[in-house]
């Protein structure tokens, strides 16, 4: 007898196969049978009929390293199918972690990653220094998802060098080793790899560029050694130039990763995004990427499957209206929520702002960030045409920009929000993702959930997966078959976590039964829900019907049934 049997669905099985109609029996954590079982008994039966049933998204790009030590939900990501999250990216991380350096941590987080620095302060429950004593701390918690984490760069550095590698200074020949025997003890102990932050984007609250950025090869590659000698781990790496900061260095980047991955024999994976300094450059990286790995190296480029971009709102970390002298004058007064929009909706203020007209030394930046700018429209439109920014909309209504945006910022309840495209959308499109996707050693992520709360929410990208790039999208899309695939064998292989990502008999019963015609990405709203009042942007999905995680049901109708059965995940398997 099953205890869970799903069926009558359809059933994408993550391995890139065509859907088929097929039950699926669970007993306990497992996936016990797929196929017809019809006449089979089970505890609790889910009628799938006119569903698809997918594997659980495993989504390898997040930043929950403090959040998973209050929070149980891990929102927004759980929100959107996601069974199985992988923490430590981008060269930060809160292990190993020396008793007075706590708060010089959570600095590194607040400025790297957009997280409130009093919400981490109050939120987190230390109870570690050593990386092993931070995966037996987690050990003791449970969660709607899994949760696998990476030993970051800017901890260890600093950890070991103190100061001098807080401040960037170069290590010496002992600094390395010490660094490298901390990696390896963290792999041992379960860590599923290594990062770190070359852009100089990633900067501390104080300023100062995350402790590794201008590490030399020798740190680099005697790092890397712990993960040769372990046989297990990734390289995660946030390329310099990744941002569009240095575009001419992002091709001896991949020289210098493609040359770790064959030197350590394991799989490097960088950020690739499309840059306004040269958009075509992708192009050249992913083609000596798979030259390399044709040669001996595991290079996995990690594609977003939208821009990378702001949300601006009355509520978010930037507002379009910031340069607005009332505005400003409006915000300085430290009103409640209830207040400020109380205020925005009086008329006089209203004309105040939206009749602005900007001085001449800031006009060109203004003019430019009105051509970046976009409603976001409900549902979001993450795909917005060039023709569609702001600028134009004016010029065709006939009304002033400003009062466009500032009609949309106040729909909503004063929750209205717009869209700013930073990267991977120089030429107002996303054709070069669809072509990024084609590759199989490319795969999805970047949605840096638990990150950028007060300006992104991206950790919608697995639903986005589904919704635009298999079913809305006005171009060239995906099968259904290969989006699935995308983000649940692909990103499970890559950190060696073969027990998932797959509805084959034997694995982890991680699973979704999703409403896919009626699947969308609802509205990202900030809401004041974090630590110590802090606030964050959240957005839900409709048409997950039901998601897994180990055999329990974890939500319904996008709604958390109080299950908590995700653990912590400690090494390949």
């Amino acid at each position: 007898m099953f205890d869970l049997l799903i069926t009558g669905g359809v059933v994408v099985d993550g391995l890139g196969g065509s859907p088929r109609l097929a039950d699926v029996g669970i007993i306990g954590d497992q996936i016990a049978d797929v196929g017809d079982l019809s006449g089979q008994a089970a505890h609790r039966t889910i009628d799938a009929t006119g569903k698809i049933v997918t594997p659980g998204w495993v989504d390898v790009h997040t930043h929950y390293d403090g959040q998973v030590t209050w929070d149980e939900v891990l929102a927004p990501t759980s929100f959107h199918g996601v069974t199985t999250i992988v923490t430590g990216n981008c060269g930060v991380g809160f292990a190993p972690a020396a008793p007075d350096r706590h708060e010089w941590l959570i600095g590194l987080m607040e400025g790297v990653e957009d997280i409130p620095g009093t919400a981490l302060s109050e939120g987190m429950t230390w109870g570690w220094e050593t990386f092993p004593e931070y995966l037996q701390n987690l050990a003791a918690r449970q969660w709607t998802v899994d949760v696998g984490t990476q030993i970051s760069h800017g901890a260890v550095r600093a950890y070991v060098m103190g100061d001098r590698g807080a401040r960037n200074e170069p290590a010496t020949a002992a600094d390395i080793v010490a660094m490298r025997d901390i990696v390896s003890e963290a792999l041992r102990s379960g860590a599923l790899g290594f990062s770190t932050s070359r852009t100089l984007a990633h900067r501390a609250i104080d300023g100062e560029p995350v402790p590794g950025t201008f590490a030399m090869a020798d740190e680099l590659f005697g790092i890397g050694e712990a993960l040769a000698d372990a046989g297990t781990g990734v390289f995660e790496v946030a390329p310099l130039g990744t941002a569009g900061e240095d575009v001419e260095s992002l091709m001896t980047e991949v020289d210098w990763m493609a040359r770790l991955s064959t030197a350590i024999g394991r799989p490097v994976t960088y950020a690739l995004l499309q840059v306004d300094g040269d958009p075509e450059i992708w192009r050249t990286m992913v083609d000596v990427s798979l030259k390399a790995n044709a040669t001996g190296a595991m290079l996995r480029p990690q594609v977003a499957g939208r821009p990378t971009g702001l949300l601006s709102g009355h509520f978010t970390t930037y507002s379009l209206f910031d340069p607005v002298p009332a505005y400003q004058a409006l915000r300085a007064r430290g009103l409640s929520e209830e207040a400020l929009v109380a205020e925005l909706r009086r008329p006089e203020v209203r004309e105040a702002i939206v009749t602005w007209v900007p001085t001449p030394d800031v006009a060109a930046q203004v003019e430019g960030a009105l051509r970046s700018t976009f409603l976001l429209g409900t549902p979001p439109n993450y795909e917005p045409l060039a023709s569609d920014c702001l600028f134009e909309l004016a010029n065709r209504s006939g009304r002033p920009a400003f009062e466009i945006a500032y009609d949309a910022c106040l729909a909503d309840d004063g929750h209205g929000l717009l869209y700013i495209p930073i990267l991977n959308y120089s030429l107002r499109n996303l054709d070069h993702v669809a072509e990024m996707f084609t590759h199989v050693e490319v795969i999805s992520g970047l949605a840096d959930g638990g990150a950028h709360v007060g300006t992104i929410c991206d950790a919608s990208l697995p639903t986005y997966l589904l919704t635009h790039w298999t079913r809305d999208r006005v171009g060239a899309r995906l099968t259904l078959e290969q989006a699935v695939k995308k983000q649940t064998h692909d990103t499970a292989q890559l950190y060696g976590l073969t027990d998932r990502g797959r509805l084959v008999p034997g694995t982890l019963a991680d699973l979704n039964v999703i409403d896919y015609e009626r699947l969308q990405i609802e509205s990202p709203k900030v809401v004041a829900d974090l630590p110590a009042g802090g606030r964050r942007i959240l957005q839900g999905a409709v048409g997950y019907e039901k998601t897994i995680k180990s055999g329990v049901v974890t939500f319904e109708d996008g709604h958390p049934t109080g299950a908590r059965p995700g653990v912590l995940v400690r090494g390949a398997r």
